[in-house]
């Protein structure tokens, strides 16, 4: 072979073997971005962006505070009721619009309702002025014990309130959170837990048309949400 041929040959054989290099380089290029997560931009980047976007059902694009949210702890049940009671909540059916109590006509007497959630079922009592005593009937509509979910109606002037139901507390249980022979306490029951029923009567005469007066539960931290008022006369 001529010493040109030669060199033709082999310049074209190391052109070869350099685009050959340059196409496998190239390949190895492509499939290490498809083998390789680190270096390959996702594919699907537009999906995860829509994924990692607040849900408009939850509002919320973090699983961990979703679940957080499933794992929330139940509704204290001295808030709740016992299991929500439906039976009580019906039974709390005292003229509803106005959330008053009137006294049956001729009876001079009431039935108010109090149940596992803290609440009486009337914020008013009307006393017609022709009654020289009058009842006032409570039902516990609860399940929750006396111990638990105690309720009486207390009577005072309004201008006392505050401090009969502080010494109601130093009194104790034992006293029914009452203080004894108090003269501002112009009535009160006994403290009854959930299904129980009692009542008390007294004396109109101490009463003024048009007076301030105001019932309420005794019980520990009931009296902040468990009190009305009671008008007398008209």
């Amino acid at each position: 072979m001529r010493p040109g041929t030669t060199l033709l040959a082999i310049s074209c054989a190391i052109a070869l073997a350099a685009c050959g290099g340059d196409d496998d380089r190239s390949a190895g290029a492509a499939g290490n971005a498809t083998d390789n997560p680190v270096n390959a931009a996702p594919a699907n980047s537009g999906a995860m962006d829509e994924a990692m976007a607040p849900s408009p059902e939850t509002g919320t694009a973090d699983p961990v505070q979703a679940a957080a949210v499933d794992q929330a702890p139940p509704i204290d049940p001295m808030l709740d009721g016992p299991g929500g009671d439906v039976t009580a909540d019906a039974a709390m059916s005292t003229d509803p619009a106005s959330g008053e109590a009137d006294a049956s006509s001729g009876s001079c007497e009431v039935t108010i309702e109090g149940n596992d959630r803290m609440q009486f079922n009337v914020d008013s009592i009307k006393v017609p002025a022709s009654c020289s005593q009058f009842t006032i009937n409570l039902a516990h509509v609860g399940q929750l014990p006396v111990a638990a979910m105690g309720h009486n109606v207390v009577v005072v002037e309004t201008a006392d309130f505050a401090g009969v139901a502080a010494d109601g507390l130093t009194a104790g249980a034992e006293a029914d959170y009452v203080p004894a022979n108090d003269g501002r306490v112009i009535a009160h029951t006994e403290m009854i837990g959930g299904g129980e029923r009692t009542s008390v009567t007294f004396s109109t005469s101490g009463l003024e048309e048009g007076g301030d007066y105001t019932f309420f539960c005794s019980f520990p931290g009931h009296s902040a949400l468990m009190r009305g008022s009671l008008d007398f006369g008209g």
